[in-house]
């Protein structure tokens, strides 16, 4: 079993490296079309573009890795059923999970790889990434405001932007959460506002203050509320950090603050399921294509073609799910869990059922 395992191993590792590299490449292609626009139209530094795309490296692989699994998995099974391998393995009188037991293992491995980059080492990329960009943008006096966007307004005071209204600059869906020693924390939700130098003015909103339990125990509405800061709003949206530049953790104690003031923050509790969820997809393109690739002939075609079909599925499956989740209709946690679910028990039912097929 030994030599079988290591046979496994390797035969996976090739397809599966290389699937990496060149979704990698292909992906990063299409970015570098994008940031050679900054070369010409805005005169940024070659170097500088070079960074950039260095930065983007991390989330690129990350977003590759379970897609390699699956493709790695099903080519590299095909070639041994297309090569008669697998029928002198099943002729040793050994039951096809057991022979696939280490691709699962790598599939385990591949996930738990894939989290803890999202976790520790795509946001702090992707920050970097991002504050070039708007460090460009400043340069012509244009401050960058970004949709979905969090960041520290000084003063123990943490803001939350949407929407953005790119011609007029207005800023819509407003939230910001305000600590003090002096008193509890307070909320200010506003439909919409703008910024100018040190003054953000807010419109049609409510202004909160909690208990030390979360409970509001003063609420006023307001048409215009100016609050005033030490530095220029400029500085501030330089710190601007997307749900993308945060890692599950953070994202989770922004959730929490937010919760405590009773605000409904759906979108965020989805996604931070999701960063849990998406990681563990590698695992499950493994168990999920490793008995569907007994029942084709077809080599490399049909494990091409099988792969496609499966992303296909599984990423609008999951758009589908994230949507109602967001929208109430499921639970969060079921809306992010529910395709890697039905996936998972899929591929334990066609494993159950692989020494029939083959």
């Amino acid at each position: 079993m030994r030599i079988f395992d290591r046979y496994l191993t390797r035969e996976l590792l090739g397809p599966f490296l290389f699937c990496v590299f060149g979704f990698t490449v292909v992906l990063l292609s299409g970015l570098l079309f994008q940031l050679t626009d900054l070369i010409f139209v805005h005169d940024v530094a070659v170097s500088t573009v070079a960074r950039m795309l260095l930065y983007r490296i991390p989330a690129t692989v990350v977003m590759t890795l379970p897609i390699a699994t699956l493709f790695a998995t099903l080519l590299a099974v095909g070639r041994l059923v297309q090569d008669n391998e697998m029928t002198v393995m099943r002729g040793s009188g050994i039951a096809y999970p057991r022979l696939i037991v280490p691709i699962l293992v790598l599939g385990l491995l591949i996930s738990i790889c894939t989290y803890l980059a999202s976790e520790y080492i795509v946001p702090p990329a992707n920050t970097k990434f991002e504050n070039e960009l708007r460090r460009i943008i400043f340069s012509e006096g244009v401050p960058l405001v970004e949709e979905n966007v969090f960041f520290h307004g000084g003063d123990d005071r943490y803001f939350y932007i949407g929407e953005v209204d790119t011609k007029t600059r207005e800023l819509k869906k407003i939230l910001v959460y305000e600590l003090a020693s002096d008193r509890f924390p307070s909320i200010i939700s506003a439909q919409t506002g703008i910024f100018h130098d040190y003054v953000w003015v807010l419109f049609d909103g409510v202004y909160q203050e909690l208990d030390a339990e979360g409970f509001v125990q003063f609420e006023s509405r307001f048409e215009r509320m100016e609050i005033v800061t030490e530095q220029k709003g400029d500085i501030y949206l330089g710190n601007q950090r997307t749900v993308d530049e945060m890692s599950r953790r953070e994202l989770g104690e922004y959730i929490e603050r937010f919760q405590r003031g009773g605000l409904k923050v759906r979108s965020w509790v989805v996604e931070h399921h999701m960063r849990l969820a998406l990681p563990m997809s590698s695992f499950v393109f493994a168990l999920f294509a490793a008995p569907l690739a007994l029942m084709g002939r077809g080599g490399r075609a049909y494990g091409i073609i099988l792969s496609l079909t499966i992303l296909l599925v599984y990423y609008v499956a999951v758009s589908v799910s994230r949507s109602l989740g967001i929208n109430e209709v499921l639970p969060p946690f079921v809306a992010a869990w529910l395709v890697n679910t039905i996936f998972a028990a899929s591929g334990f039912v066609f494993l159950a059922l692989s020494d029939r097929w083959y």
